[in-house]
Order: C-alpha cells, then structure tokens, then sequence
C-alpha cells in the first residue's frame, strides 16, 4: 500500500485561500487515482475530490466544485488541493487516499474504494 501523508492545514477566515499537500511514500504512487476527503466533528467522511492516475481526469462534490482544485506531480509523487473562497462548513479534518488497485476510475468515490489513508490535517473556516 501506499504510505500518504498532508500537510498544510490551518486556520484562515471564511473567502481565503489554502493549500493542501499530500506526500506518497512509493514510486507507484503514479498507478493510482487518488483523492481527498474530509471528516467534520460528529459527521461521516466525506468525499471531496479524485484524481486519475495520470491526472488527466478529475472529479469533484457538488458542495467544491469551482472553488477547489485537485492535481498532482507524479515526479514529486505529491497530491495537492487547493481551496479557494473557504466557508465555515469546509471546515473538517482532511484526509488524502489512494484507490486499493492501480489504475481505477475517478468516480468510485465511495470510502471502501480507497485503500491507504493519510493521517489528516485540520482546516478551520472562521466566519
């Protein structure tokens, strides 16, 4: 499985922008799509957004669609999003996930699809 880690979590006001990173630990990190979810307090994980493979293809929620953006570096094996115009409900814990086989489709978005998780990092919304 593939060893993920985030960074770039924080606290910034509702309408502001952040970055988030996520690190893979394998060369095969490029055989994967990967995504991220959140997780608010007393709330199921949520999905957020997916990734091909190669990039090329994305998938997002309704609830971020035009204010976030998915893409990756295989060269660098990182995942990144980015959030702009933040509202207090993006608050949550994020979570960065590679699908459990390589070379899967962009809209299997359910949880039991993704194999190997992050260990999260918070972003708080301020209104």
């Amino acid at each position: 499985q593939v060893q993920l880690a985030e960074s770039g979590g924080g606290l910034v006001q509702a309408g502001d922008s952040l970055g988030l990173s996520c690190d893979a630990s394998e060369r095969t990190f490029s055989s994967y799509t990967v995504g991220w979810f959140r997780q608010a307090p007393g709330k199921e994980r949520e999905f957020v957004a997916t990734i091909s493979w190669s990039g090329s293809a994305t998938y997002y929620a309704d609830s971020v669609k035009g204010r976030f953006t998915i893409s990756r570096d295989n060269a660098k094996n990182t995942l990144y999003l980015q959030m702009n115009s933040l509202k207090p409900e993006d608050t949550a814990v994020y979570y960065c996930a590679a699908h459990r086989k390589s070379y899967m489709s962009v809209v299997l978005k359910g949880v039991a699809n993704f194999g190997s998780w992050g260990q999260g990092t918070q972003v708080t919304v301020s209104s």
